[in-house]
């Protein structure tokens, strides 16, 4: 934890408050945010069928980008009194105004991965 009076306290205040790109990185910034949110948009709901539809995120890995999601309101875990157990993660409303930069960055992203495959 940085000090009040630091600069680079006041710099990281800065960022995260006033530039609009620094606080959307907040919330899709992480390496794997965008691919379980995305993956969850097209409905692998399931812990156990995210870890298979991203073999290569760890259990951990995926659990605490899960944790984060949740905590950040973009998901939220529903689960249901059966058993076994069952939870299921789904979207938020305030989850889903961050989709429509997802789905250009997916476009993008597919547009780029044509290119270099040349």
């Amino acid at each position: 934890m940085r000090k009040r009076t630091s600069t680079n306290f006041e710099n990281e205040k800065f960022l995260e408050y006033d530039c609009p790109f620094i606080t959307t990185l907040r919330f899709i910034g992480k390496r794997w945010k965008p691919a379980v949110l995305w993956k969850i948009y097209e409905g692998i709901v399931r812990f156990n069928k995210l870890k298979q539809v991203l073999p290569n995120i760890s259990d951990k890995m995926l659990s605490n980008t899960i944790s984060e999601l949740e905590s950040d309101g973009i998901i939220q875990k529903e689960i249901f009194d059966e058993v076994p157990l069952r939870v299921e993660y789904k979207i938020t409303e305030f989850g889903m105004g961050i989709l429509p930069i997802l789905k250009e960055m997916n476009k993008w992203g597919l547009e780029t991965i044509d290119g270099i495959k040349k």
